[in-house]
């Protein structure tokens, strides 16, 4: 990762999780001072987070933070939910019987990990388990599109994982879709994998607005 992405990735955590309020200024030179690095990788940090929407330049004050509305983050989740579902669905019939077999030894490791509590460590191997999906599904148009959309929702499924008990769901949800996977059964992968992505969202509700989170929930 470089510092740039480093950078982008630290504020964007602070502007989801309301440490940046939309409006705050994201003055470059405080920032290089912060990171203790050049405004280089500052300036492109703050590219990036205009890339993500998370933040824009203004005339005479430079870049600010900026809030995603809900009903386009309901969007990018929706897309996000079914570009995910067909993934998952391709991977079922494409994966080979080796691939299946690391798929669900990925998911053994990944339950020692929840047994250990540790958090940064499961947001790894959550990744982990996604892109091995999206290798699986075959087609690198798809796998490219999928990446490129869940770059920019990162720092929001990262913040599903302040609320309580969350990497222990989430390792059962990703355990379902791996059974419909190494059943080979195409349509149960990708329903399981649409509703964890919709789990996903109302998680990320809990965190960057408490009081509406009922909003998204989704039946079990």
């Amino acid at each position: 990762m470089t510092k740039a992405r480093e950078i982008a990735e630290s504020i964007a955590e602070e502007i989801v999780r309301g440490n940046i309020r939309p409006g705050d200024s994201l003055e470059e030179e405080r920032l290089a001072k912060m990171f203790a690095v050049s405004r280089t990788p500052v300036r492109e940090a703050l590219r990036q987070l205009e890339a993500m929407g998370l933040a824009e330049a203004r005339p005479h004050r430079g870049a600010v933070a900026v809030d995603i509305s809900e009903e386009r983050l309901d969007g990018m989740f929706v897309v996000m939910a079914e570009l995910e579902a067909l993934c998952a669905r391709l991977a079922a019939a494409a994966m080979t019987a080796p691939e299946r077999r690391a798929l669900d030894e990925m998911h053994r490791e990944a339950g020692a990990i929840v047994s250990e509590g540790s958090t940064p460590a499961y947001v790894l191997a959550n990744d982990r388990f996604h892109e091995a999906l999206y290798a699986g599904s075959r087609n690198a148009f798809l796998q490219e599109t999928t990446l490129s959309i869940r770059a920019r929702l990162a720092p929001f499924r990262h913040a599903q994982f302040d609320t309580l008990g969350r990497i222990r769901k989430s390792h059962i949800e990703h355990g379902r879709v791996i059974d419909a996977i190494l059943r080979g059964d195409a349509e149960a992968a990708a329903e399981e994998m649409r509703r964890h992505i919709l789990v996903v969202r109302a998680a990320v509700e809990e965190v960057t607005h408490p009081h509406d989170a009922d909003r998204h929930a989704v039946s079990p």
